[in-house]
């Protein structure tokens, strides 16, 4: 039976990609803060689930982490847990900002080379690294730290890809760059969406699909697909400008 590990399992995207590779009878490794939210999910799905409560935005933990699955063969990684907030960065919270540097980044950066370096050992393996299209773009005023955040995230994966292919590596990477998707996320980042957000499902179907092609970036929509593409032909200050339009019509 094949396992795929999942973090920030407990709502949005990770839940949903629970429920998929539920159904695709893999055997699933579900970690994230709250204990009853990963118990009930594992009563939902009826498969074989191993439930890990970790806080990740705790450098030890994310070690500890790779400790308890040290024996595990791992096949899919989803490399999921995040979160934002929105404001002026002379407003926003500084502890909030790094919390979100260390789940988004340093938690991140942590899992992903732990499993990768397992996976290349074990001679295969997919990981995905669940990004932003704000990583795509040049910066984010009012959700600047987020931005900052994601644009790390999608910039490792592209690199750690390249570096695979060179080597000849039967270890695929990718990295999901949604737009807005109607998740948790608008709650804890204190925002409301100024554009209609997708679904987590609609979000996963695309996903699935690009990693299937073996897609290193994946950008579900073509709405969002068309909008990133556009933006390479304007000056950078100009999409700056735009982003920062977009992000104050979000905060409450």
């Amino acid at each position: 039976m094949k396992t795929a590990f999942i973090t920030g399992a407990t709502s949005g995207l990770g839940a949903e990609f629970a429920r998929r590779y539920a159904k695709e009878g893999y055997r699933l490794i579900l970690t994230g803060r709250r204990t009853q939210r990963l118990n009930a999910l594992k009563d939902e799905l009826g498969t074989e689930c191993f439930i890990i409560t970790a806080d990740v935005s705790d450098e030890a933990n994310c070690k500890k982490l790779l400790e308890e699955i040290a024996d595990e063969e791992i096949d899919v990684f989803i490399n999921n847990a995040g979160f934002g907030t929105a404001g002026s960065f002379l407003e926003t919270d500084l502890e909030k900002e790094i919390s979100i540097v260390k789940v988004n980044d340093i938690a991140m950066h942590i899992l992903f080379k732990g499993v990768l370096v397992k996976m290349q050992k074990q001679g295969h393996g997919t990981i995905l690294n669940v990004a932003s299209s704000a990583g795509l773009l040049p910066a984010g005023p009012y959700m600047a730290t987020y931005y900052a955040s994601k644009a790390y995230v999608t910039s490792l994966t592209k690199a750690v890809a390249c570096e695979l292919k060179e080597i000849g590596s039967s270890v695929y990477v990718a990295c999901l760059c949604p737009g807005p998707v109607d998740t948790e996320f608008n709650m804890n980042a204190d925002v409301s969406f100024s554009l209609k957000g997708i679904t987590a499902e609609k979000c996963v179907d695309e996903c699935l699909k690009g990693m299937r092609k073996k897609k290193t970036v994946i950008i579900p929509t073509l709405r969002m697909k068309v909008a990133l593409y556009g933006s390479r032909f304007v000056p950078q200050s100009f999409v700056i400008k735009m982003t920062a339009g977009q992000q104050k019509k979000k905060t409450r």
